[in-house]
């Protein structure tokens, strides 16, 4: 099948080339890169190219190694398919060699456009760019590139070897911003303009960009953000908690010499047995060089990119894999029974108790906080809070983390999203439409849309419900004052 593919491509490429006087070459999904000739798909309106690798594999000796960049070739390569997942247990088809990305341009429509990367959650040891519900289609049917990139996940993303010397542990990260500098070296072949580059994620793609606007590194890859969901007051591992994970994850292999030769499924098999006793085992480090402090501090400092913003979280921020974390919140909060009730009246059930003071003792505090840190600054601000609940899942709404994202990404019958009414699409519609303004002017506002308030200290954002869109003052502004203390 790759023979054919090839045969199809070189094809194109030849009739491309002997009829570039008589045809516009913005109307061919090829894009030449320094990698190589790469030849995309086409599919009603948007152009893809998938599966480009970003870096070198990170396999062998470069296991734990800072991503490398990949050999300059003039080689034709077709782009069809996705590469593999980054390695992690519950994708069998996942691979180390999975430093890649993928791009959606709408078909025929000439450049420079507006960026929009988006970088996966998943708490840093799951996910993958690749799901069916991160296609990019319908943001770029608007006239945007769309990229969405997979990085380093578990203990080949965040671990700390003890044999090796200086070793950062956040190669997850690195191999993020590897991926920015290959979107300023490469979109503009795409049609993107490399100095109108958004990021956005959720959860750990939230925290894992929100540490990007914190880091020197990082600094002028990309010109505005989207923090979705993010933990912003949780504290990052220290270089000495890496160390004794380094320490027990060796341990667990038999106190192997060099990690570097020992095969993938041993690994997995030493992560699980250490993410059973700490869910934060494998993530981003405080390394002193590419994270040097936790992200509200850095906030408060004034240390972030001050560039423009949109931060929020979803009114139910839990999910299938949440309740050890609910529990271990409340226990480790202290609060006792009567004063969730006191917070929360109206709500008997001490899980849903529980659940609701999780939400917003994690997500939506925290969002507030760093909303007003950054508009403090003079930054755009701009601050919501999602409580929309799709119409087939109104009688049982429980699960919120990560349910904009199907509306931002229009996605409709794919694993993880189920079918819109049109009450659905009309909010997707509009969301969509703020995240698309929002990349191309730094201002989600438009035309035929609610106008959105930005962030001044007025405890003002835009709230999404069942009810419609509408900006204004925070109804759980008293609660999150009692919980900020």
């Amino acid at each position: 099948m790759r023979s054919v593919l090839a045969l199809i491509a070189a094809s194109a490429f030849l009739w491309l080339a002997g009829s570039a006087m008589a045809q516009p070459a913005g109307q061919f999904p090829f894009a030449l890169t320094r990698e190589g000739q790469m030849l995309g798909a086409v599919e009603g309106e948007v152009a893809s190219f998938k599966g480009l690798a970003y870096a070198a594999p990170p396999v062998g000796a470069l296991r734990w190694r800072s991503p490398q960049p990949t050999p300059e070739s003039s080689e034709m390569h077709t782009a069809y398919a996705y590469g593999a997942p980054c390695l992690q247990p519950a994708l069998p088809v996942a691979s180390e060699d999975c430093l890649t990305l993928n791009v959606f341009r709408p078909f025929g429509v000439d450049g420079p456009l507006p960026v929009m990367m988006f970088i996966h959650g998943g708490g840093f040891v799951s996910g993958t760019a690749n799901e069916l519900l991160f296609d990019g289609a319908r943001l770029a049917q608007a006239g945007l590139i769309v990229v969405t990139a997979n990085y380093r996940l578990g203990a080949l993303g965040w671990l700390v070897d003890p044999a090796s010397s200086g070793g950062s542990g956040n190669y997850g990260l690195m191999d993020q911003i590897a991926a920015l500098h290959w979107v300023r070296d490469n979109i503009a072949a795409f049609g993107g303009d490399r100095d109108n580059v958004t990021l956005f994620g959720s959860g750990a793609g939230a925290t894992s960009i929100a540490l990007l606007m914190l880091s020197a590194q990082a600094r002028g890859l990309f010109q505005k953000a989207i923090l979705q969901s993010i933990p912003a007051r949780a504290h990052l591992r220290s270089v000495q908690e890496a160390e004794a994970v380094g320490r027990q994850f060796v341990a667990a292999l038999g106190s192997l010499a060099d990690l570097r030769g020992v095969e993938p499924r041993r690994l997995l098999a030493a992560q699980s047995r250490l993410l059973q006793t700490s869910r934060r085992s494998f993530a981003p480090m405080r390394d002193g060089s590419l994270v040097t402090e936790d992200i509200a501090a850095g906030f408060a400092a004034g240390h972030q990119s001050r560039i423009p913003l949109i931060i929020g979280s979803n009114d139910d921020e839990t999910d299938f894999d949440s309740e050890f974390d609910i529990k271990e919140e409340v226990a480790s909060s202290g609060i006792s029974s009567d004063e969730l009730r006191e917070l929360y009246p109206g709500l008997a059930g001490p899980s849903e108790l529980a659940a609701r003071f999780y939400t917003d003792k994690i997500f939506s505090e925290p969002a507030r906080l760093l909303a007003r840190l950054h508009a403090a600054g003079g930054a755009a601000t701009f601050r919501y809070r999602f409580a929309y609940v799709p119409e087939a899942r109104r009688a049982s709404p429980e699960g919120g983390h990560g349910r904009e994202l199907q509306f931002i990404f229009g996605a409709e019958g794919v694993p993880g999203a189920g079918i819109f009414s049109r009450g659905d699409r009309k909010l997707a519609s509009r969301m969509r439409s703020y995240w698309i303004n929002f990349a191309r002017s730094g201002d989600p506002n438009g035309p035929d849309l609610p106008h959105w308030d930005a962030e001044a200290g007025r405890d003002r954002l835009l709230l999404m419900t069942n009810d419609g869109v509408a900006s204004g003052d925070d109804p759980l502004a008293e609660r999150l004052d009692r919980l900020a203390r």
